[in-house]
């Protein structure tokens, strides 16, 4: 229980990829940590690549991450269709500002892309398509199943998801300067 006392929130819209959503959500849950799903609006279903349903606890308007210790944004297409709404991309851009945990998989790094200013100089890795986006928007990338820079995690897709993990947690444990 490393994250008892812990507060994480995990991004969640039409298309999010399966694994990247349940696994971080119930690994922070199995350490201790208390995890809310959040949409662009509170209690809708949100259906992944595969239909598998998720129910977000609350909208993103309605959150602060000043009151959260991490940021987990899933992949899948999720993330293009996140990135279209203000409230969304000001959790991410205010995570950034306020050095809370934040750990992007896949193709979550659009996200990172719509934040002004969250990849000027940032070590990173994202699925492989999106490579471009994230060099244009400032961040080294490299092909690497996982990268933290300070408190940003990257991983590339659902097979790093054990060392995108394993990384997120220790950054939680251990936040950087």
């Amino acid at each position: 229980m490393r994250l008892k006392g812990k507060k994480a929130i995990v991004l969640v819209d039409q298309m999010y990829q399966e694994m990247e959503v349940w696994y971080p959500l119930y690994r922070l849950r199995e350490e201790g940590a208390e995890v809310i799903l959040v949409g662009v609006e509170a209690k809708v279903t949100y259906p992944s690549k595969m239909g598998y349903p998720a129910v977000s606890d609350k909208a993103a308007k309605d959150v602060s991450m000043a009151d959260y210790d991490c940021l987990i944004i899933p992949g899948g297409y999720a993330p293009d269709h996140m990135r279209r709404h203000a409230a969304i991309n000001k959790i991410v851009a205010d995570a950034m500002r306020l050095n809370k945990v934040v750990a992007a998989i896949c193709h979550a790094g659009w996200m990172l892309c719509s934040a002004p200013g969250a990849l000027h100089g940032r070590k990173v890795t994202s699925f492989f398509a999106i490579k471009d986006d994230m060099v244009n928007a400032g961040a080294e990338w490299s092909d690497a199943e996982v990268v933290r820079d300070r408190n940003l995690i990257t991983s590339r897709k659902p097979d790093d998801l054990s060392a995108f993990m394993r990384t997120t947690i220790q950054a939680i444990v251990e936040p950087a300067p």
